[in-house]
């Protein structure tokens, strides 16, 4: 039992710390949108909070700890507040940024894996739901920003290292170690991310091919003589 608790204790102030990282996230590129401070309190706060009120609304394990536990929107609000109030350069914002984003991916994934397995599921939503904690509050942010969410490609490896952390922390509590999966999921998400930002690894884009058969060659011809234009791309 005591063990227990001091998974759940651990798990609590990685779930803040992932709050006030994305907070800050959140505040920088509020910044970049220029927008005043009520902005920057109201995308750091989705930013932060959206990622956990998602998972635990889909866990249906009683009311998102953010709406219960009065530690979570004060945290996420001075996340915000420190992204608006200090500015630093922007090669140096590039690299905190980095750090930053693989610390919200290790942090959430983890958390995210670890509460799934606590309310009795299985691994594989655990690993979806570490997944989900991890990417969708920046995803949330995203969408009210209207821009595309990260996690949908055009930056490095982004839920890749979410699900690998997750996977890894399912895999460690199977084996009888959640310890350990806390510690190489988050050392494995700062190395992962930072190594995919650094040497640009991404997932492939959708596959340039088209189908062979007769009707799929009869079709392009005729929209060749309705458009020629076609034909030159």
């Amino acid at each position: 039992m005591a063990a227990v608790e001091a998974i759940n204790q651990v798990t609590r102030y990685l779930d803040l710390a992932g709050v006030f990282a994305c907070a800050i996230l959140g505040g920088a590129i509020a910044r970049t949108e220029r927008l005043d401070l009520f902005g920057f309190l109201v995308v750091g706060s989705v930013s932060g909070l959206g990622g956990g009120v998602i998972r635990d609304t889909l866990l249906q394990h009683g009311t998102p700890v953010a709406l219960t536990d009065y530690a979570y929107l004060p945290t996420a609000l001075a996340g915000a507040l420190l992204a608006f109030f200090i500015s630093i350069s922007e090669s140096a914002w590039d690299k905190l940024f980095t750090a930053l984003d693989a610390a919200v991916i290790g942090f959430w994934a983890v958390t995210g894996a670890q509460k799934t397995l606590a309310t009795g599921l299985g691994w594989l939503p655990a690993i979806l739901l570490g997944t989900t904690t991890a990417v969708g509050g920046g995803a949330l942010r995203d969408i009210m920003l209207r821009r595309v969410p990260a996690v949908f490609g055009g930056t490095p490896l982004y839920g890749t290292v979410a699900a690998a952390v997750a996977s890894t922390m399912v895999i460690c509590t199977y084996l009888g170690s959640p310890i350990t999966g806390i510690v190489a999921g988050i050392v494995g998400a700062l190395l992962f991310r930072v190594a995919a930002v650094r040497f640009g690894w991404n997932l492939p884009n959708g596959l340039e091919w088209q189908p062979h058969s007769r009707l799929a060659a009869a079709w392009r011809r005729r929209r060749f003589r309705r458009n020629p234009r076609e034909g030159n791309r």
